[in-house]
């Protein structure tokens, strides 16, 4: 983000007062016709005192909902898209056809639930919903969507059936949404899919007229979601709630009477059943993933891989996961050669397949975990061992896994604690009292590794962690990881947005009165613009402003208009609202 001070509010270019106030106009228009204007024709009142166009709540939770069923001569065909105006470029639906059924090796009969992830095509525009622009701010960093992916939630059936040629019905539900809230869409899948399965796509379109009426995914509000006579009771986290506690949604008897579900998370899976078969190194694997190591899950079934791979990527929480990861990838995938290439070094990705072939194709990665099939909560499984990358052979080889990588930190047996928040990434922020109104905000000072590696000996965790080892060699490791690169780059972000809420709140302290007493109208006009300009700012990137602030600022502008000629009062009221 560019840092520009108000060098800000001093005078700026000496041209004539008419041609800054007409240039201010026009460079004002387009922010002033995005933020009013009449209501469009097919804009509806949603009963919660604002009007949303059709279809708008249900694309705050979903992009659409697909069928895709099996057809003899086309094999995996998209056969209906929910709503039926709904973008998907032609890959993206090739993409989610393979990635909606299992490997024939898998043998799922019956009902079987899973989760993917491909990316958006490129070339397409792309569409972010304003009501999720909005909400994203307030989620923690590992919520928030990533513009470039979409998630696939998939409900397959398959039964026999002799009425069909093939013996067997065939077909998967899916939910395709930006949101990374697995739990959730799982349990919406299981509410909604043997149904549907029953009664086809009336009974679909009914559902998707539900979603549409449900209120929108608010951060830190408990939510009542109705769907085909079923009421689900579901909390967003926030990025306010305390690390490491979940904020579990309660059933009061009076006013949840009507309530049926009640989930307690919306996005977390169960780490600990995933991690059972390896958990005595689930802190060695906590290291790969932290580092960002390539990793490949292989499972038997495309639930075990993807359950597998959501729950190493949640390890690292509260850090976000940067790099790509696929909680289920096939041999059709559109990214397939790019990720089982020999010619360069395998990419920082989180792999999970249950094909046999990838056996062979992706011999020459680092790091393989090989799971038979999980367990039900409770049953604690025979652990597998750390073995050699050569004695992986093909899928039949033991559950196991593979690597010949050498943990930084003794493994200790109670639970893993986190990463501690670096305190010297806190030391690059400015001091307060250097912040000047009548100055550009001071910028960052530089984040040097070696200088963050001094700090470590005086201040580290193996000062005062149980848990012995090279903590060092992990932090320089880690300092190298996109992990560390991304966490970085969203904490300098904050940081910036701190320094400029910080200059607004030193100049709402100014007597700007006072201060257009001893400059021209020219340097007045510049000063109102910029502060508008400012007041724009907050607004557009969610500044961590207090809401009196903003209306202290409002006040400033205003007075000073009033102290200028009517004609330009007039003028600059045009400009934008105060």
């Amino acid at each position: 983000m560019a840092l520009r001070g108000p060098a800000g509010l001093g005078p700026g270019s000496r041209r004539p007062l008419d041609e800054a106030v007409a240039g201010a106009v026009e460079r004002e228009a387009p922010a002033l016709l995005a933020a009013g204007g009449a209501p469009e024709d097919d804009e509806e009142d949603d009963g919660r005192g604002r009007g949303l166009l059709r279809w708008d709540g249900f694309s705050a939770w979903l992009h659409c909902v697909c069928v895709v069923g099996f057809d003899l001569e086309l094999g995996q065909a998209v056969e209906v898209i929910y709503p039926q105006h709904s973008k998907l470029t032609d890959k993206e639906k090739t993409n989610i056809c393979y990635l909606s059924f299992p490997d024939s090796n898998s043998g799922c009969l019956g009902d079987t639930q899973f989760c993917f992830r491909f990316r958006q095509s490129s070339g397409r525009r792309v569409s972010l919903h304003c009501l999720l622009d909005q909400f994203d701010k307030d989620l923690p960093v590992y919520l928030k969507k990533d513009p470039a992916y979409f998630y696939g939630y998939v409900y397959f059936r398959q039964v026999r059936d002799k009425t069909l040629k093939r013996g067997y019905f065939q077909k998967s539900l899916v939910l395709i949404s930006k949101l990374p809230y697995i739990h959730f869409f799982h349990t919406v899948l299981k509410q909604i899919a043997p149904e549907y399965f029953e009664k086809s796509e009336p009974y679909l379109e009914a559902a998707c007229n539900d979603v549409d009426r449900w209120p929108a995914p608010v951060p830190g509000k408990t939510l009542h979601l109705p769907i085909m006579g079923v009421v689900m009771k579901v909390r967003i986290p926030t990025c306010h709630d305390k690390p490491g506690t979940t904020q579990i949604v309660q059933l009061t008897q009076q006013a949840d009477t009507n309530i049926s579900v009640i989930l307690p998370t919306v996005h977390e899976v169960d780490i600990f059943r995933c991690f059972c078969p390896v958990f005595l190194h689930s802190q060695m694997l906590w290291e790969l993933v932290l580092l960002g190591e390539p990793l490949v899950v292989m499972a038997p079934s495309p639930s075990e891989s993807s359950e597998t791979v959501l729950a190493l990527v949640n390890c690292i929480s509260p850090l976000k996961y940067f790099s790509d990861f696929r909680p289920y990838f096939t041999i059709h995938d559109s990214e397939f050669k790019e990720y089982t290439t020999r010619t360069q070094a395998p990419p920082s990705v989180i792999l999970g397949v249950t094909n046999p072939f990838f056996a062979k194709t992706l011999q020459h990665w680092p790091h393989i975990i090989r799971i038979g099939d999980l367990k039900p909560t409770g049953e604690i499984p025979k652990q597998v061992k750390v073995k050699k990358l050569k004695n992986l052979k093909t899928l039949d080889s033991k559950p196991g896994v593979y690597t010949s990588y050498k943990p930084y930190l003794n493994r200790d047996e109670e639970i893993i604690k986190q990463l501690q928040k670096e305190r010297y990434v806190a030391s690059l922020m400015p001091l307060q009292k250097s912040i000047s109104p009548w100055k550009s905000p001071p910028q960052l000072r530089q984040f040097l590794p070696e200088e963050f590696m001094k700090t470590l000996e005086k201040t580290g965790p193996q000062l005062t962690s149980r848990i012995k080892g090279d903590w060092i060699g992990l932090y320089r490791h880690f300092l190298k990881s996109p992990n560390f690169d991304g966490w970085f780059k969203t904490r300098r972000k904050e940081m910036i947005q701190k320094l400029e809420a910080l200059h607004l709140e030193a100049l709402c302290e100014e007597d700007l009165l006072l201060w257009i007493q001893k400059h021209t109208e020219v340097e007045t006009v510049d000063l109102v613009l910029k502060l508008k300009n400012k007041l724009l700012q907050a607004d557009r990137e969610h500044l961590p402003v207090k809401p009196d602030t903003m209306e202290k600022l409002r006040t400033h502008i205003d007075a000073i208009i009033l102290a200028l000629p009517e004609d330009l009062q007039g003028i600059l009221l045009k400009t934008g609202m105060t």
